[in-house]
């Protein structure tokens, strides 16, 4: 039977709905898909929130900010777990003549072959949208590294969106522009590679960089239950618990885990070995350990580009870390729990 204009115009309806989204670029990255579940959608909230949580941070040594801050790693989880252990890292930037900030975050629902770029002009968030850096972005692009990401892969990534509302807050009245980047599942070679190829942007006075990355997410929901039956100094190999296995009555799982997210904090302190011997030893830890810390790999593309600028002997970095929690405390192999570590760089 033929087709009624009625179904013709419902064709061409969403086949020219399905091209917007596929337009090279977009006016606004809408809805912002997880306000109103991971974090508050009223603005006026969400600022008194992220303002409380700066003003917690006190006693910090250097004083904040940080004269010459030039990234931060901070946890990406819902605000009502990591909201407050962000502020830690976002309290130390120093705004003073940022013009431009990259966000470096891992990809949680896309498989991505390297990294990838947004198609969005902007970004919104409910304090406030932010303009992404296009002139950038297409340098980025015009390499061939990296992929462009469909808007519903843009919308569902909240490894980068949950950082928005705090970049907003802290640039309050600055006119900031970002670069948001999608990091995929690569190797420490490929993480080297980007590192190189981002350098030179990291390395300008007016540009920023924030990592973003939680850390052990312990559990049998994660498939992850690697525990060590003594803690430091014993030597005594992990091993996973199971329903067979249960933990030490002298070793919570919760200290385990945290001894086991201190190492690599501990491995990621520079300056204790160059950033590429820090790379290669992150990557060990990483191999032995199978830690699930997501943001490994944007983690890895920062060792990179600090690696590049200390070969052209450009800089000296620093990384300190400065506030570790943990979402629960697991006692039994029935518990879970994520992590959250924030550092600032300095370079």
């Amino acid at each position: 039977m033929p087709r009624s204009s009625e179904s013709s115009q419902t064709d061409l309806f969403f086949r020219i709905f399905e091209s917007r989204l596929k337009a090279p670029e977009s006016p606004v990255k809408l809805p912002t898909s997880h306000a109103g579940s991971w974090y508050t959608d009223d603005g006026e909230e969400l600022a008194t929130e992220i303002s409380g949580w700066l003003d917690q941070v006190k006693g910090v040594h250097p004083p904040y900010p940080i004269a010459g801050c030039k990234a931060v790693i901070a946890p990406h989880a819902g605000y009502s777990y990591s909201g407050a252990a962000a502020a830690w890292a976002y309290k130390s930037i120093d705004i003073t003549g940022i013009k431009r900030v990259f966000i470096l975050g891992p990809s949680h629902h896309l498989y991505v072959d390297g990294c990838a770029l947004s198609r969005c002009k902007e970004y919104a968030t409910p304090v406030g949208n932010l303009p992404l850096d296009l002139e950038i972005i297409n340098e980025l692009r015009d390499t061939g590294k990296f992929e462009d990401l469909d808007i519903e892969a843009d919308e569902a990534e909240h490894s980068l969106e949950m950082h928005l509302p705090y970049v907003r807050t802290i640039f309050k009245g600055v006119d900031v522009s970002i670069v948001p980047i999608m990091v995929g599942a690569i190797s420490r070679q490929s993480e080297v590679v980007y590192g190189q190829l981002l350098a030179p942007y990291l390395a300008r006075e007016d540009t920023f960089c924030v990592v973003s990355s939680d850390f052990c997410h312990w559990g049998s929901r994660f498939s992850y239950t690697y525990y060590y039956p003594e803690p430091k100094p014993s030597s005594e190999p992990g091993l996973h618990l199971s329903r067979a296995i249960a933990p030490s009555s002298s070793h919570p799982i919760h200290e385990s885990i945290s001894r086991l997210d201190h190492e690599a904090m501990d491995i990621l302190t520079i300056p204790s070995s160059s950033a590429s011997e820090v790379h290669l030893e992150f990557a060990r830890y990483l191999s032995k350990t199978k830690n699930t810390i997501c943001g490994r790999h944007p983690i890895g593309v920062l060792l990179g580009v600090l690696a590049t600028l200390e070969e052209n002997k450009e800089v000296h970095p620093t990384i300190q870390w400065v506030r570790y929690e943990q979402s629960s405390a697991c006692a039994t192999i029935r518990d879970s729990s994520v992590s959250y570590a924030c550092a600032w760089i300095r370079f």
